[in-house]
């Protein structure tokens, strides 16, 4: 990808977090630090951006890897796909699917994922279009709020007083073998 087409990637990702609720400090500053740069260089992913006009209208960013952590069969998953209000329904979108397909194919892949929030009912309906099915739903949560679900948060004094009873109950019932074995 060439310095201009990274730019122009750069300005179009600010603009679709932004557009997905995302403060445009977050997103400036995210791209500021080079998280956006990174991921454009590292080997296992591809960005595509369409231009109509000279301008950049949509992108679309895949990734290869497995279908599943337990096979090898490799698999690109489109982890975003936007397009500009104002080009919308004017076939950029599918622009881009095209270029993901090719990607797929010259990469031995033989299926096509993708993450689209629930919530966006134009962008599941594209791909419903396009013959994607929904075969799971992934849900993600902080490490923190599962913590605290989970009770781990809890004071580790409860922990504490489990273990000197385990150990007080060890210590009564080695007692009291050893008083039973002396009075037979």
């Amino acid at each position: 990808m060439s310095a201009d087409d990274e730019r122009s990637f750069t300005e179009l990702w600010m603009s679709s977090r932004v557009e997905a609720g995302i403060s445009p400090e977050v997103a400036a500053r995210a791209a500021s630090e080079g998280r956006v740069a990174t991921a454009l260089h590292r080997e296992d992913v591809r960005a595509y951006v369409a231009t109509a006009d000279g301008r950049a209208v949509g992108f679309a960013v895949a990734a290869t890897s497995p279908f599943s952590s337990l096979t090898d069969n490799p698999c690109v998953t489109i982890d975003q796909l936007y397009v500009v209000p104002e080009s919308r329904k004017h076939g950029v979108a599918r622009q881009l699917m095209t270029a993901v397909t090719l990607y797929a194919d010259s990469h031995g892949c033989d299926q096509i994922g993708c993450n689209v929030p629930a919530q966006h009912r134009e962008a599941n309906r594209f791909f419903a279009r396009l013959g994607f099915s929904s075969q799971v739903v992934r849900r993600v949560t902080s490490v923190a709020a599962l913590r605290r679900r989970l009770g781990q948060d809890e004071p580790r004094h409860h922990s504490i007083d489990a273990l000197l009873h385990r150990r007080r109950t060890l210590r009564a019932r080695a007692t009291a073998s050893a008083d039973s074995r002396l009075a037979g």
